[in-house]
């Protein structure tokens, strides 16, 4: 809904309540509120920052006159903070690094604006201060994968790897490369994903793997080659690979189980992915976080009819992709694997 002046003023007057007024200058890109605006949503704010590819610390102070609730998204729909209560006059500073690159979503999608792109929400935004400087060296947890985990540039569509930097703390910044309708053949064929991924690992970086809702018609031979050469680069450049099962698809049988087939993503010449990622992982002592199962035990623990509002049944009769709830459910459960794994260390997750 378009905003009104009333409204619009009405917000700016507020901020400007709490806001410093002036830029610091021990930062190129200032403190304050100085970079932001109203959005088109009539409560929210939007804010540019004019900077180059990289990684950044984004540290922001939450808290009013009044009592409020603040969430905060950046680039392509990034869900960067959960929505967060601060009372009145309370204020709370919580701080987040974030990846900024070009394009900004998807790598074959449109490249989007340049710099940083900041969207402070929720039910009452209450923002005193907001500060953005470099991180060069924070660590990037890569995601490689497809439509279920890429940064999905329209709503209703979510990729879980949208929804998983709210559980990273400062230091660590989510890499999403995933790409919609990419598979483990494409993913290694195009300049654009792996080998942009690849150029950018530094040693210690995670790198997350799920391919194969595209690997329709990949023999298991094939299949296998390709993500262990994936492993193998990404070990090459002093990175930690980690192989992850596909979410599953949301095709029930008449006993309320999901179908073994097409939900649990056995392809049309019989391959079952989930299967072979695990006895790879084995084989090439890879940790391995098994999506399959674990959204499985939840779509299965749901139901028929409770299921469809983690995917987009009810709005585009998709039982393949997820809605904001289904993603953020799945990020959830990628970010408990982080942590029961070792993959990230406890400090480095909310």
């Amino acid at each position: 809904m378009k905003r009104t002046t009333v409204l619009a003023a009405s917000l700016l007057a507020l901020l400007a309540a709490t806001a410093p007024t002036a830029a610091q200058a021990d930062t190129p890109y200032g403190q304050g509120l100085d970079h932001c605006n109203p959005a088109a949503e009539s409560t929210a704010l939007a804010c540019h920052f004019d900077l180059p590819p990289g990684t950044y610390d984004v540290t922001v102070t939450l808290g009013g006159d009044t009592a409020g609730a603040t969430a905060i998204s950046g680039e392509t729909r990034r869900a960067l903070l959960a929505e967060t209560p601060t009372g009145a006059g309370e204020r709370l500073r919580r701080s987040f690094t974030v990846d900024v690159r070009d394009p900004e979503g998807e790598p074959t999608g449109p490249a989007g604006s340049t710099g940083l792109d900041l969207l402070l929400t929720g039910a009452a935004p209450r923002v005193a201060a907001l500060r953005v400087t470099p991180a060069p060296t924070a660590t990037r947890l890569f995601l490689i994968g497809d439509s279920t985990v890429c940064d999905q540039p329209g709503d209703p569509y979510t990729g879980w790897g949208q929804r998983l930097p709210v559980h990273l703390g400062r230091g660590v910044a989510v890499a999403n490369h995933a790409d919609s309708g990419e598979s483990t053949v494409t993913f290694l064929a195009n300049p654009a994903l792996f080998d942009r991924v690849e150029t950018e690992i530094r040693p210690g970086d995670p790198v997350l793997i799920q391919l194969a809702h595209n690997d329709k018609q990949t023999d298991a031979a094939t299949y296998r080659a390709n993500l262990t050469t994936l492993v193998e680069r990404v070990r090459a450049r002093g990175g930690e690979p980690v192989l992850v099962t596909p979410v599953v698809r949301r095709w029930f049988n008449a006993d309320g189980t999901l179908d073994n087939g097409t939900a649990l993503l056995v392809n049309g010449l019989g391959v079952d992915h989930p299967a072979e990622i695990r006895a790879l992982a084995t084989t090439l002592s890879t940790p391995l976080i098994d999506l399959t199962a674990l959204t499985k035990a939840r779509v299965e623990e749901l139901g028929p009819e409770g299921s469809k509002a983690l995917y987009l049944t009810t709005e585009k009769r998709d039982n393949t992709h997820t809605s904001v709830r289904g993603a953020t459910e799945y990020a959830a459960l990628v970010a408990a694997e982080l942590r029961a794994r070792g993959i990230l260390p406890e400090r480095a997750l909310r």
